[in-house]
């Protein structure tokens, strides 16, 4: 309900807007934001490359002024299934997939 929205380029090159699901602020001031899927689908790959984006750039501009580091969390349902975290900081060191910069990542327990 904050209004918070990104602008990505979808896969067929058309641009779009994504709001995530979650955002997450931690005990220790971070801010997580957390995207939810039951299934995958065609633009999440391009959804997380902006995030993964954005979540940099924000964490570099509040660094100046003491403010929050930001990330995120892709949580499939499968893998949330298998995993069944007990608490947030254990979903968040669990569901890493699109961490890393490029778009070839494994999935969540394999």
């Amino acid at each position: 309900q904050v209004g918070f929205r990104l602008d990505y380029v979808k896969a067929d090159g058309e641009l779009a807007n994504y709001t995530p699901d979650f955002m997450v602020r931690t005990s220790g001031g971070e801010v997580c934001i957390v995207e939810t899927k039951g299934r995958e689908e065609i633009d999440l790959p391009q959804k997380m490359a902006r995030l993964r984006q954005w979540c940099a750039d924000a964490t570099e501009a509040s660094a100046a002024t003491g403010g929050p580091r930001y990330s995120f969390a892709y949580v499939d349902q499968a893998s949330f299934e298998q995993h069944k975290p007990t608490s947030f900081a254990g979903l968040a060191a669990v569901f890493r997939e699109y961490q890393a910069p490029t778009q070839e990542q494994p999935k969540q327990g394999k």
